[in-house]
């Protein structure tokens, strides 16, 4: 009988080991984890504070933006309308059309298109258009070719345009659409990449405190558990 004893004491004090081992295991495992993500949530901090620099820096050049670019979207515009019924800009199956994209992922590709030696009888740029910190619009600006700028109804007023002048003024109205599209685009990515961030940072501290609150519970129960050991094995002797 003395030796069943001696036998079930063993056999409580080698679960109670193996117990507390599998205890410590857990915790090394909840702090490993929980330490990688304090770095994980330091790194996202450190990100929206770099994005909600250059985002105000990129709605402060939006202003002045706005001012060139809006110009030159409403003279495209009043002449697509216009020119709508005459079917002068209506691609066709020869007609060749180039897509602007203003996006995140810089392609670096104009000088290649450039260079390509491609002529285009016109195109459409697409952007992102900035509405609030967390919203914005994609937008489709579409570019007219030159000769459906010619017959514009409106610039008969003139008494004579020189083509030289003309071409001018529409790459000039080009390029500060483009400027307006890239500024419009450049600044919805700086407030996305923001908010994106600081919804990071805070999931990132919402699992931290239940890591936390898990740690505690399991190292409470891993010493609760070594107590009743000392006290068991007291009480065997």
């Amino acid at each position: 009988m003395f030796r069943a004893v001696l036998n079930n004491s063993q056999r409580s004090l080698i679960l109670a080991n193996y117990d507390g081992q599998r205890g410590f295991a857990t915790l090394k495992d909840i702090s490993i984890r929980l330490k990688s993500i304090k770095n994980i949530q330091k790194i996202t901090k450190s990100m929206k504070m770099v994005s909600a620099a250059k985002y105000a820096k990129a709605e402060r050049e939006l202003k002045g933006a706005r001012i060139y670019g809006q110009g030159a979207q409403v003279f495209f515009e009043n002449l697509m309308k216009d020119v709508a019924a005459q079917k002068d800009d209506t691609p066709t199956a020869g007609s060749k059309r180039i897509l602007v994209m203003v996006t995140s992922d810089r392609g670096l590709c104009a000088n290649a298109i450039l260079s390509s030696g491609y002529d285009f009888d016109g195109g459409d740029i697409l952007y992102n258009q900035f509405k609030t910190v967390v919203s914005f619009e994609t937008k489709r600006l579409p570019i007219p070719s030159l000769q459906t700028i010619r017959s514009y109804p409106r610039l008969s007023i003139y008494d004579s345009i020189d083509d030289d002048v003309l071409k001018r003024y529409v790459e000039y109205s080009l390029a500060q659409l483009i400027y307006y599209a890239m500024k419009e685009s450049a600044t919805s990515e700086q407030s996305s990449r923001m908010t994106a961030m600081d919804g990071a940072s805070k999931n990132a501290g919402e699992m931290i405190d239940k890591l936390t609150l898990q740690f505690n519970r399991t190292r409470q129960a891993v010493i609760t558990r070594e107590l009743i050991e000392i006290i068991s094995g007291a009480a065997a002797v």
